[in-house]
């Protein structure tokens, strides 16, 4: 992720030291804004190329990060903006992979230091109540006619791989990679965090968002990856 790749210049970040900013804008900040604003541009947003890692420490789980930047696997299906890498197959549209980049593998020491770097990002923590996950379950054929034939998800998201839409990220991992609590907010209300998202905001009864967590929990338990 060192070589060739194209450094920006981003805003300082004060609550990382010198050496954590100077890594991430090497390691991240060629595809990835590490501060905020979000995109308030319908553009903009469009034009992003990797998602916001702003408040990283609060969002993801600090040990699937670490994996995961060794070994990279695609989690949003069509990338950050389907609408870029979509294309007309003989079925209809279909998700057009040669338009698709790899992300980068880190070695294991790059991985850890760009984790614990990233984890110290908290923009917007004010926005996470602490808590508001309650732990609890659901039988994944519950958890799916929620998702699926009560709130439409399914049009945008994959439960599994090849079932579902490809417009949004999969969820079949997301109780891995996501904070439970992160994961509420966005739910409950998700311009909060990207202004122009096309994630509608449907208004979910706290029963319905902690109902969507015991799902997502239950899909990662099945380990489709």
């Amino acid at each position: 992720m060192r070589a060739g790749f194209i450094i920006l210049t981003l805003l300082s970040t004060p609550a990382l030291a010198a050496g954590d900013q100077e890594l991430l804008q090497e390691q991240c900040g060629s595809c990835h804004s590490l501060s905020g604003p979000a995109p308030d541009s319908a553009q903009a947003y469009r034009d992003r190329k990797g998602p916001d890692l702003g408040y990283a420490g609060i969002k993801y789980r600090a040990e699937w990060l670490e994996q995961w930047l060794q070994k990279p696997i695609r989690n949003r299906p069509a990338g950050m903006f389907y609408g870029k890498h979509i294309k007309t197959g003989p079925k209809g549209d279909v998700v057009d992979e040669a338009s698709l980049k790899p992300h980068p593998k880190l070695d294991a020491a790059a991985a850890r230091a760009a984790t614990n770097a990233l984890m110290a990002l908290k923009e917007g923590a004010e926005r996470v109540k602490a808590g508001d996950y309650k732990t609890g379950t659901i039988s994944l054929s519950m958890g799916e006619m929620l998702f699926d034939k009560f709130r439409g998800c399914l049009a945008c998201h994959q439960v599994e791989p090849g079932y579902g839409g490809v417009s949004g990220p999969e969820v079949y991992t997301i109780g891995k990679r996501l904070q439970a609590d992160y994961l509420v907010s966005f739910m409950r209300n998700p311009k909060i965090w990207e202004p122009k998202t096309i994630m509608p905001a449907r208004k979910l009864k706290d029963r319905d968002l902690q109902k969507f967590v015991h799902y997502f929990n239950a899909l990662a338990a099945e380990d489709f990856q």
